[in-house]
């Protein structure tokens, strides 16, 4: 039996469907079916209940798939400590990234990375959903967050700030909000997410300031926010490597360069998580290297 076989398994289980384990794969859901069928019937039992309703794991299923998986963490030990006698670590590495961060950061850090590391195939998954990384199988995620929380190991990628930004043309027309709370008076581009909306907070010599701000344009992408407040459409809180450039560049103007602003926390950053395990792939660390190096 292939280890193929025996993922597909662990797949089915996790998601408790053919339809989920499917989608991980990109395969048709009737391929799983089958797959798990022959298996059952090479094994003679029954590692699936199925209804009309719904899939669940047998008993006899639930201790033969406690037994795969360690056996497959060994396999992949296996392979990995092979591999590191060659010259390069090697294989395919996932990668997860909110489609802003891995547009602006890590897509300009492909070509090194190539150059560094030829033999690493990386797949890198650009999602603003915040991806399951067992069910999806992903080796590594970026997350933009206070410290994390959880069962997954995380490593710290690149401190973050975020900054209230407006064009010149808007500054011109409306003019520059002498404070924080001057805010309130305009209308400002708003993310979708529920901490985003509606209150921003600033901090300066250690008093902090909640405003509380509005507009009538809430974007749930950050790349397409940066973009409405290039075009002039009203202030908007963005992150330091969204902004740098554009404000080097005269194209955005930091309207409070001496604050230190957010809409969750002030201690924040960007944070390489992977899931927990007695051993990290060789392949997976170079990744990591390479990218806490680089930025």
């Amino acid at each position: 039996m292939d280890t193929d076989a025996l993922r597909t398994l662990q797949l089915v289980a996790h998601h408790q469907s053919f339809a989920g384990a499917a989608r991980v794969q990109d395969v048709d859901p009737s391929s799983v079916s089958r797959l798990v069928a022959t298996v059952e019937a090479q094994l003679g039992l029954r590692l699936f209940q199925r209804s009309t309703r719904q899939l669940t794991v047998t008993e006899a299923g639930a201790l033969y798939l406690s037994r795969v998986g360690p056996l497959l963490d060994d396999l992949d030990l296996a392979r990995d400590a092979a591999v590191r006698i060659g010259t390069q670590p090697g294989g395919r590495v996932r990668l997860t990234a909110s489609v802003a961060f891995g547009q602006e950061v890590i897509v300009p850090q492909l070509g090194a990375l190539r150059r560094q590391l030829p033999e690493i195939e990386l797949e890198l998954v650009l999602s603003d959903q915040t991806l399951d990384l067992v069910a999806a199988q992903v080796d590594i995620a970026v997350r933009l967050a206070p410290a994390p929380k959880g069962d997954l190991i995380s490593t710290r990628l690149m401190s973050t700030r975020y900054r209230v930004v407006a064009s010149p043309a808007y500054i011109a027309e409306h003019g520059a909000p002498p404070t924080p709370a001057a805010l309130a008076a305009h209308d400002c581009l708003r993310m979708t997410l529920p901490d985003y909306r509606t209150e921003w907070r600033f901090l300066t010599g250690g008093a902090e300031t909640v405003v509380h701000v509005s507009g009538p344009l809430l974007i749930s992408n950050a790349l397409a926010l940066r973009a409405a407040a290039r075009a002039g459409l009203g202030p908007a809180l963005l992150a330091d490597w969204m902004t740098d450039s554009d404000i080097a560049r005269g194209d955005l103007v930091d309207l409070f360069p001496h604050h230190a602003v957010t809409a969750t926390a002030f201690d924040t950053a960007a944070w390489l998580l992977y899931p927990s395990r007695a051993y990290l792939p060789a392949k997976v660390r170079a990744v990591i290297d390479f990218l806490r190096a680089q930025l």
